[in-house]
């Protein structure tokens, strides 16, 4: 009777645990390391459809092309929530040279 209880008790805490972790606006990002330059140059910006913003005063972050396994592979924009104090500087390709650099976004104090 004390196992069943237990049991039931387990399973209670693991679905609440589940049920708050499935609130994400920010989706994780990794650091992206980008080799020096590129020969490829970016394809155009993909369009993308903005929702309305999940909470109130977050900011749309734009997605971009990012170098990945010899090629460029879109990642799309996602809702952020602000940092005060802090500009988001958006993605960016620049041509050197021959070839292309890309730039990642970040947050910028003011």
């Amino acid at each position: 009777m004390k196992r069943i209880a237990f049991l039931l008790a387990s399973a209670t805490v693991l679905a609440s645990v589940a049920s708050l972790t499935g609130c994400v606006v920010e989706a994780p990002r990794h650091r992206y390391y980008a080799p020096a330059v590129v020969t490829v140059a970016p394809p155009a910006p993909q369009v993308e459809i903005i929702s309305a913003p999940p909470v109130v005063g977050h900011i749309w972050i734009d997605g971009a092309w990012y170098w990945d396994g010899g090629r460029h592979v879109w990642h799309p924009g996602y809702w952020s929530a602000p940092r005060p104090g802090y500009a988001w500087v958006p993605h960016r390709w620049e041509h050197v040279g021959g070839g292309w650099q890309f730039h990642e976004g970040h947050w910028d104090r003011h």
